[in-house]
C-alpha cells in the first residue's frame, strides 16, 4: 500500500509538472493568475512560478519540480532556522514524494520517513517508511534533532498526545517544524470529528477528506486549527512555538494558509510544566 500510495504521488507531481509546462507554452490557453521567475527552494533551480488558478496555495507550482508554495515555505525555513539539517536526525511524518520531502530525504543521511499503517507494528519497516503513530512515537527520549509534518495534524484526533510525543523524542534544541493550515485564523480552533469510547468516529460537523499518500479513502479532517494552536502547544507539552509568514516571490512563496510553525526544544534547560 505503501509502495502504491508513493507511486501515485510521484504521478501526481509530474503531472502537475507536465501540466504547467504545457500552460506555459499554450499562446492560445489560459492566462496566468501569477508568473514570475526565482530560485526553488525545494530543487535548488532558476525556475518559472506560475499559478492558473487563483487559490495559490494548491496551484502558483514550480516549472521544475512540481512544488506548492507550503512546501516552499517549509523547506526556506529549515534552510533558514537549521542550515546544517543535512547532518542531523530528521523524522518526518507521511511525507510526500516532492517538495520539502524529496530534498530532505535525498540530502540527509539520517532522515526516518513514516506513515501510519494500522494493524502493523509500531516502529517496523513497511516497504520504505518506518509505521509510526504520532501519539505513541517508539523513537528513544531526545533521539531526534527535527521532526517534520506538513499538512498533518488537522488529521490527527488526539493532537496533545502527538505534541507531547514530540517533545519527548526532540533532542534539545531540537524542534518540530510543520505545516497545517490555520483556517480560523483569529477565532478558536474548532474540533471536528473525535473517537467514542467505543473507537468509533463521532462527526461534529459534515466530514471532509484529505489526500493520504497510502490510502486511498483520504484523512479525515478532526480539528480546524486557529492561530490559537500554538496555546494549544504549549498547554499540552510545555513549548513555545514560533508561527513565521513568509511572503517572498522570487521563492514561489505567496498564498493563504502557508504559515511556518516551529516548536523548539530549550537547549539546556528543563521543559516548562505543562499547564493543568
Amino acid at each position: 500500500m505503501a509502495k502504491i500510495g508513493a507511486i501515485k504521488d510521484k504521478c501526481l507531481m509530474l503531472l502537475r509538472k507536465r501540466q504547467t509546462l504545457r500552460a506555459l507554452h499554450n499562446k492560445n490557453g489560459p492566462k496566468p493568475v501569477l508568473k514570475n521567475s526565482g530560485y526553488c527552494p525545494t530543487c535548488r533551480e532558476e525556475v518559472i512560478f506560475v499559478a492558473f488558478e487563483a487559490w495559490l496555495r494548491d496551484h502558483y507550482c514550480c516549472s521544475n519540480c512540481g512544488s506548492i508554495p507550503r512546501e516552499r515555505a517549509l523547506m526556506s525555513a529549515i534552510d533558514t532556522y537549521f542550515p546544517e539539517w543535512r547532518n542531523l536526525t530528521i523524522h518526518e511524518s507521511s511525507p510526500g514524494q516532492r517538495g520539502a520531502s524529496r530534498r530532505l530525504s535525498k540530502e540527509c543521511s539520517r532522515y526516518i520517513p513514516s506513515q501510519y499503517f494500522p494493524g502493523r507494528e509500531p516502529g517496523s519497516i513497511v516497504g520504505n517508511s518506518r509505521c509510526e503513530n504520532l501519539e505513541a512515537l517508539t523513537f528513544a527520549d531526545e533521539s531526534i534533532d527535527l521532526h517534520i509534518s506538513q499538512d498533518v495534524f488537522e488529521h490527527v484526533f488526539h493532537p496533545s498526545k502527538a505534541f507531547r510525543e514530540i517533545a519527548r523524542t526532540l533532542k534539545p534544541g531540537g524542534a518540530h517544524i510543520f505545516t497545517v493550515p490555520l483556517v480560523q485564523k483569529n477565532k478558536p480552533s474548532c474540533l471536528q470529528a473525535y473517537l467514542g469510547d467505543d473507537g468509533e468516529v463521532c462527526h461534529l460537523a459534515p466530514p471532509v477528506y484529505h489526500g493520504n499518500p497510502v490510502s486511498d479513502e483520504g484523512s479525515l479532517v478532526t480539528v480546524k486549527w486557529g492561530f490559537d494552536i500554538c496555546r494549544h502547544i504549549f498547554e499540552a507539552c510545555g513549548l513555545f512555538t514560533h508561527m513565521v509568514h513568509i511572503d517572498d516571490l522570487s521563492k514561489g512563496i505567496r498564498a493563504e494558509l502557508i504559515e511556518v510553525l516551529v516548536t523548539v526544544k530549550p537547549e539546556k534547560s528543563k521543559i516548562p510544566s505543562a499547564i493543568p
